[in-house]
């Protein structure tokens, strides 16, 4: 039997529960399609030591704030789970867990949405299986040496799971540095390729950096503010680390990793034989990143300044240039020195179930600021989506707010489903999802 309703939403994750939150208010009926349980990617695709990258007080979305005893604190990946669990059913959230998408389609004048516990037709599919869906690693990975294992940063757990011997870490935004820096720690030697970056010190003037960040209204700068909106969207994500409970809140970059022992080469340019090739563009990249750090900063102070907050905050700060090598290495013997790569290279979403044409060259998803090019079809939590802040849990409640605004006027332009809904259908929908 097939399903009816007028919303389906895909992935029960922060955005997807926020849409699911704006749809009950405006009394859409809609599901919820969900491959595991709620919050699957912060239960099964994080190692275990990661922390979110804000502080627990900016973590909020619609109807439910941080309410915990470490407000400076960064969460763990269970921690954020059981947040969002906790949301679902504060929103009584219609969640089809354990449900497999297998294809989304335009069908008629609505879509079609087969999964692997029966099929719904609905006006309108909201895309919320987030920006991490699958790691993004380079096709030299292809190249590389049978007698090297390989790693992303989604399937990496523990130092002590990696094959003995040293570990080349590719990739310096927050992943990488703090995977390098706990590997180098267990007593591994660790060489880190780094390309383009963004230095950030964990606190400035005495505030989390992602305080001045909201405070001064970086994080809801929009993407048609850009000049470069898609430059914009794939600046990479900046180097921070968070801890259990905010004691020390330490700054995490390349000086620090370097200290403890890690080598610091060049973007990984290629493979020669059992080589690994490094690009001699370190010195000029990491100069860069100091510079639009700098730059940040006196925007910060020029904020502050002007808002009279100079005897509010601490005295401004600068920090030390990043450390580059005097003869930086242009190669590592793969197989022999390095036993290990670890690709931190990023993530990307995984849409390949979307059965329509609405990807480009790229193959990457067409869309107006979430409104993706085909009637009917959104979606959510991708970078920069709307705003800076849009792939962050408080990011979402906007994000939401606008789309399910023209959601709501895309379902009002046509009639909406009388047919039974999963409202009134109660568990005669689908079938109930069978284990995996």
């Amino acid at each position: 039997m097939r399903a009816r309703t007028d919303v389906v939403v895909i992935g029960a994750g922060h955005s997807g529960l926020a849409m699911s939150q704006a749809l009950s208010q405006r009394s859409i009926d809609h599901v919820v399609i969900e491959r595991g349980e709620v919050a699957n990617a912060w239960r099964t695709e994080r190692w275990p030591t990661l922390r979110l990258l804000t502080p627990n007080w900016m973590c909020r979305l619609p109807g439910q704030a941080y309410d915990g005893e470490e407000p400076d604190g960064y969460m763990g990946a269970a921690d954020v789970a059981g947040f969002i669990a906790r949301y679902a059913g504060r929103v009584h959230a219609p969640v089809r867990t354990r449900t497999t998408v297998l294809s989304a389609a335009p069908a008629g004048e609505g879509w079609l949405v087969r999964t692997d516990a029966g099929d719904w037709s609905c006006r309108a599919v909201v895309l919320a299986s987030g920006a991490c869906s699958r790691p993004l690693v380079p096709r030299l990975a292809d190249e590389v040496p049978a007698s090297v294992a390989q790693w992303t940063a989604q399937t990496y757990r523990r130092p002590s799971d990696l094959d003995p011997g040293g570990v080349l870490v590719v990739g310096a935004s927050a992943t990488g540095l703090q995977l390098a820096q706990e590997i180098g720690r267990s007593g591994r030697r660790v060489w880190l390729a780094s390309g383009e970056h963004v230095r950030m010190p964990r606190l400035y003037r005495g505030r989390d950096v992602q305080w001045w960040l909201l405070a001064s209204g970086v994080l809801d700068q929009r993407i048609e503010a850009m000049d470069d909106p898609q430059r914009a969207r794939r600046l990479p994500s900046p180097q921070l680390v968070g801890s259990k409970n905010g004691e020390g809140r330490a700054t995490l970059d390349l000086n620090v990793v370097q200290q403890d022992g890690v080598e610091l080469c060049g973007r990984l340019a290629g493979l020669r034989g059992t080589k690994a090739l490094f690009s001699g563009s370190l010195r000029n990249v990491c100069a860069l990143a100091d510079l639009k750090m700098n730059r940040m900063l006196d925007a910060f102070d020029t904020w502050a300044s002007e808002r009279g907050l100079d005897g509010k905050v601490g005295a401004v700060q600068r920090f030390a240039p990043t450390a580059v090598p005097a003869a930086p290495r242009m190669d590592v013997e793969l197989g022999r020195a390095v036993r290990t790569i670890v690709w931190a290279t990023g993530y990307r979403p995984d849409f390949a179930w979307l059965d329509a044409p609405v990807f480009d060259r790229r193959g990457e998803l067409r869309h107006d600021r979430g409104v993706v090019d085909a009637p009917g079809l959104y979606v959510l939590g991708l970078p920069f989506l709307r705003r800076r802040k849009s792939s962050f849990i408080h990011g979402a409640e906007d994000d939401v707010r606008e789309i399910a605004l023209h959601l709501a006027g895309h379902l009002d332009r046509g009639a909406r489903t009388t047919m039974p809904t999963a409202a009134t259908m109660g568990t005669g929908g689908p079938p109930a999802a069978r284990p995996r």
